[in-house]
């Protein structure tokens, strides 16, 4: 018996053999894979959704053909015009409305007719116990030629970016008035 024993002592030892994956480990690769995918899925769009913007160029701003520079006088005049908008997917055309003016020096500037009060549309002289002046029939705010307020509304009017080009006064973006300011 003991040269049995000394045989199998002396037989030459096996492969390692290869290592099988237990159920366990294979549902738990399968589980947490798909987990993660479906993870993924969902936390992805958000993603984009908050970087995408940032990762868009902000154009300058399109500036819209509005009068031409021969009708612009020192009383200020109303224009209606039309700005093309896209939200999503969504076409539409807005229909827009400036006080344009030029002052003494020549200089052209527009007001956007919205009330700093409660955002009601502001007339030009219609009011007849304060001519001359900008008017809210709402809550009777007043403004200045300029768009400076005198009463009840918090702030001045608020201006469009203007440009001049070939003979024509081109609006561009709505920006805070700087014109009152120069106003006593």
């Amino acid at each position: 018996m003991s040269s049995h024993n000394e045989q199998q002592e002396t037989w030459p030892e096996q492969p390692p053999s290869r290592k099988e994956m237990s159920r366990r480990q294979f549902l738990t690769y399968t589980l947490g894979g798909a987990t993660a995918f479906m993870g993924a899925g969902t936390i992805l769009p958000m993603v984009r959704f908050v970087v995408d913007p940032i990762l868009h160029k902000k154009g300058a701003g399109d500036f819209i053909k509005v009068a031409e520079i021969s009708k612009i006088t020192e009383e200020p005049q109303e224009f209606t015009f039309e700005l093309k908008q896209k939200d999503g997917w969504y076409d539409s055309t807005a229909t827009l409305t400036a006080w344009i003016r030029k002052d003494a020096k020549g200089d052209i500037y527009a007001l956007s007719p919205i009330c700093k009060h409660l955002g009601c549309t502001v007339g030009w002289n219609n009011n007849k116990a304060h001519p001359d002046e900008y008017h809210c029939p709402c809550h009777g705010a007043r403004y200045t030629k300029l768009g400076k307020n005198l009463e009840v509304a918090p702030k001045p009017l608020d201006q469009y970016k203007t440009k001049l080009d070939n003979g024509w006064v081109l609006l561009g973006d709505i920006v805070p008035n700087t014109v009152a300011r120069e106003e006593a």
